[in-house]
């Protein structure tokens, strides 16, 4: 009797502890939540992608007129190391009625309005204005995710070439990590001048002086219809220079005509 009571203890006990594993192993399953974390992991990278500072690329063209070149130039030279602005390019020249200087400037970004405020001072008003501005953060990001990608496929592609033991293997991986190797390139290419053009603002400014300030409509057309009564003695001189300097061809003509005329004249009579 004592052993079966002794036998039912003990399968008592076994059942008991092994309910207790299966609420144990009921808890840890419980406890482990993936779904959370994971969005978790997506709250932070949406905040992430907030953060990003966003990319915009200003850029503007300016023209105007002024009484004086060299002092607008020195106004704008003035601004360039307050801004740490620099030319990119310099033209100057003359139209039909006006001495102008056209600047391509680059300008960085946080100083683009500093900078156009203080080249603005003291011009009455603009013949062209136009300030544009153009956001390129989603193409920013793209181009980036893009690069990051193809980096990641040349590792992967280094891996399996050094576990190549082929030729054709080595040389068909080589083929592929070639051709991802140009597309980084040419990623990183795009992004490099999107940062550049993001970083540094583009202003083209253009400032003229009208040749009417310093002599009149009437000077300006006497002095035309001087030029050209000049330019047409010359172009008479030019012709009379040119008999003058084939001189023996017009003695030798003359010579030759002289005689056929007369032999013609004797047949004649």
């Amino acid at each position: 009797m004592k052993k079966y009571i002794l036998f039912g203890l003990l399968v008592i006990a076994f059942l008991g502890c092994k309910k207790n594993e299966e609420s144990m192993s009921n808890v840890k399953l419980t406890s482990i939540k993936l779904p959370p974390k994971l969005e978790r992991k997506a709250d932070s990278d949406q905040a992430q992608e907030k953060n990003i500072e966003q990319k915009i690329i200003k850029e503007g063209n300016l023209r105007f007129e002024t009484s004086d070149l060299e002092a607008t130039f020195s106004q704008i030279q003035s601004a360039l190391k307050a801004n740490q602005a620099k030319i990119e390019n310099d033209n100057e020249g003359k139209d039909y009625n006006t001495f102008y200087r056209r600047l391509v400037i680059r300008v960085p970004s946080q100083n683009f309005d500093s900078f156009l405020q203080s080249i603005s001072k003291g011009v009455s008003y603009f013949d062209t204005k136009e300030i544009s501005s153009r956001d390129v953060t989603a193409e920013y990001i793209d181009i980036d995710a893009r690069l990051k990608a193809k980096k990641v496929l040349e590792n992967r592609y280094l891996e399996l070439l050094k576990k190549a033991n082929k030729v054709s293997e080595i040389l068909e991986i080589e083929a592929q990590l070639s051709a991802i190797r140009e597309e980084i390139d040419s990623k990183q290419g795009q992004l490099n001048y999107l940062q550049n053009q993001v970083s540094y603002s583009t202003l083209n400014v253009e400032f003229y002086r009208t040749v009417a300030n310093e002599g009149g409509a009437t000077i300006s057309y006497g002095s035309k219809i001087w030029n050209a009564l000049k330019s047409g003695f010359n172009r008479f001189s030019g012709f009379l220079l040119g008999l003058i300097s084939i001189w023996p061809f017009l003695i030798f003509f003359g010579i030759i005509g002289y005689f056929i005329r007369k032999r013609f004249k004797k047949k004649t009579i």
